[in-house]
C-alpha cells in the first residue's frame, strides 16, 4: 500500500528538520519553565525516562504508518478507515486541527523572537542606557496585541513562502549550515550560565530528585512536552515518514532523533537556569522566563548585544524550521484531500485561517485579558490543552492507527534489520509497549491533570 510522492534527498534532510524543530521553542522557551512549574530534578527524570520509552516508541510508529500508507495523515487515516470500516479518520482530523490551532500561537511565541531581533539591531544605534530595560520585555509585547499580531504575520509570511517553494527544496542546506554556528553559540552561552554564583543551587534543583515536588499535573506536562518536542501527535511525523525510501531504518533514526532532542532539552535548562536564579534568587515558573533572562544576562556581558542578536536569529530561524514542518503538514493534506487544489492555494488557505485563530492569543493581553480560563490566559489555556489534553489524545489515535494500517508482517519487516541484532531482541518490547505501556500511561497522565484540576 504505497503511493510514493518524493523522498528525503538524505537521513541527514530528516535529522536536520527534526533536530532543528528541537532547538527551536519546543525546548529551550517551553522546557525550562516547564521544568521549573513541576519541581525540577524529579520532573527532569520523569521526562527522560518518558521521551526515551513512549517518546522513540511513537516516532518510530508515526514514521511507519507514513511510509507504509506514501500519503499524510488524513489520507492514510481516510485509507485505514475504509479498509477497517470504522471512523479512525476523525483522528487525523484531529492532528491537522492541532497542527493549525499550535501553529497559530507558536506563531505569536516566533513573534517574540522577531521583536527581539529588531530591538538588539536598534540598539547598535541607541545611547540610551535604560533603553534595553524598555524594550526587552515580554511586557510591552503584551501589551501591544497588534504588534503581536503583525510579527505573528511576518513569520508565517516566511514559512509559507518557503512551503510554496516546496518542502525541502534548499531549506535543509540552509539549515545545515547554520545550526553548527547555533549549536557553538549555545556552548558559549552555556560557560557563562554555568560560571554563575547560583550552579551549584541550581544544580541540586535539576539532578537530585525531590519526588515530593511533583503534583497531579506533572505526568501530563512531561508526556505532553514529549510529544510536543519530537511532533507527535501533530501528523507531521507521518507527513515525513512518507518521504523515507524503503532502505531507511526508521527504527535507528528515531532513536538518533530521540537522544538528540532529549540532550538539547536538558541543555536548555542548564543554559536558563543559572542567570534566572542568579537574578531572582529563586526557580522562575514564567511562560516568558527565556525572553527576561536570556537577554538581561547577553547586555550584561561585553559584546552581548552582538551575541543576543545572533542568539535570537538562529532561534527564529529554528523556530521557523518548526513552523514550516506544521504548514507542510497542513498543506500535504489539504492537497491529498483535495487533489484539485494546487500547492500554492493551500499553503496561502492554511495561513489565512491560522491567522485567524492567532487573534487570539496575540491579543490575549489586551482585548481578552479580562478572560480567564480556569486561571490561565488565553495563551496559556491554548499552550495548556492543545500540548498536555488533546495532542495526547490524538497520540492515542495514532497508535489505534498504526495497528490497523500495519499488520505483524509489515510491522516486523520496517523494523527488524538483520545487520542490527538488536533490533530482532526490541521487537516484541517494542510492540507489547506500544500496545499496551502507551496508552496507560496517557491515560493515567489525562486522569492526573483532571484530578489536578479538581483538587
Amino acid at each position: 500500500m504505497s503511493n510514493r510522492k518524493s523522498t528525503f534527498t538524505n537521513r541527514f534532510s530528516f535529522y536536520l528538520l527534526a533536530i532543528g524543530s528541537a532547538c527551536g521553542l519546543g525546548n529551550l522557551w517551553r522546557f525550562p519553565y516547564i521544568v521549573g512549574e513541576n519541581g525540577g530534578g524529579a520532573f527532569l527524570l520523569l521526562y527522560v525516562f518518558l521521551a526515551l520509552t513512549i517518546g522513540l516508541a511513537l516516532l518510530i510508529a508515526e514514521l511507519m504508518i507514513g511510509r507504509f500508507t506514501g500519503t499524510s495523515i488524513l489520507a492514510a487515516s481516510k485509507q485505514i478507515s475504509t479498509q477497517t470500516k470504522s471512523r479512525i479518520y476523525m483522528f487525523g482530523w484531529l492532528s491537522v486541527f492541532i497542527s493549525a490551532v499550535t501553529l497559530s500561537y507558536y506563531s505569536v511565541i516566533s513573534g517574540w523572537v522577531l521583536h527581539y531581533i529588531t530591538q538588539f539591531i536598534m540598539s547598535f544605534f541607541q545611547s540610551d542606557p535604560d533603553f534595553y530595560l524598555k524594550n526587552l520585555s515580554v511586557n510591552v509585547l503584551l501589551q501591544n496585541g497588534w504588534l503581536q499580531f503583525m510579527l505573528a504575520s511576518v513569520h508565517l509570511l516566511f514559512a509559507v513562502v518557503i512551503v510554496v517553494k516546496d518542502f525541502g527544496e534548499g531549506v535543509e542546506k540552509r539549515i545545515a549550515s547554520l545550526l553548527p554556528v547555533f549549536g557553538l553559540l549555545v556552548v558559549f552561552l552555556l560557560i557563562g550560565s554555568l560560571s554563575q554564583d547560583s550552579t551549584r543551587e541550581v544544580l541540586r534543583f535539576l539532578f537530585y530528585p525531590d519526588f515530593s515536588k511533583l503534583n497531579f499535573s506533572s505526568l501530563g506536562h512531561a508526556v505532553g512536552h514529549v510529544f510536543f518536542t519530537l511532533s507527535l501527535g501533530f501528523g507531521t511525523m507521518v507527513t515525513f515518514g512518507s518521504y523515507f525510501k524503503n532502505d531507511d531504518h526508521l527504527p535507528t533514526i528515531g532513536l538518533r532523533v530521540t537522544l538528540v532532542d532529549t540532550l538539547i532539552s536538558i541543555i536548555a535548562v542548564l543554559l536558563i537556569f543559572p542567570i534566572a536564579f542568579s537574578s531572582s534568587k529563586q526557580i522562575a515558573t514564567d511562560p516568558s522566563l527565556v525572553f527576561d533572562v536570556l537577554p538581561s544576562f547577553l547586555i550584561s556581558i561585553k559584546g552581548g548585544i552582538l551575541f543576543g542578536l545572533a542568539f535570537f536569529l538562529f532561534l527564529w530561524l529554528a523556530a521557523l524550521n518548526a513552523s514550516i514542518g506544521l504548514l507542510e503538514t497542513i498543506t500535504a493534506n489539504l492537497t491529498e484531500k483535495r487533489p484539485d487544489m494546487k500547492r500554492p492555494v493551500a499553503a496561502s488557505f492554511a495561513v489565512v485561517v491560522i491567522l485567524l485563530i492567532t487573534i487570539f492569543p496575540a491579543f490575549s493581553g489586551t482585548i481578552f485579558k479580562n478572560i480567564k480560563i480556569l486561571g490561565r490566559s488565553v495563551i496559556e489555556f491554548f499552550d495548556s490543552t492543545l500540548i498536555n489534553v488533546l495532542l495526547p489524545i490524538a497520540v492515542l489515535g495514532m497508535v489505534i492507527l498504526f495497528f490497523k494500517a500495519l499488520n505483524p508482517i509489515d510491522r516486523k519487516k520496517m523494523f527488524v534489520n538483520n545487520e542490527l541484532p538488536t533490533s530482532v531482541a526490541m521487537y516484541s518490547h517494542w510492540v507489547f509497549f506500544l500496545k499496551w505501556g502507551v496508552p496507560v500511561v496517557i491515560t493515567l497522565g489525562l486522569v492526573l491533570l483532571l484530578l489536578g484540576v479538581i483538587f
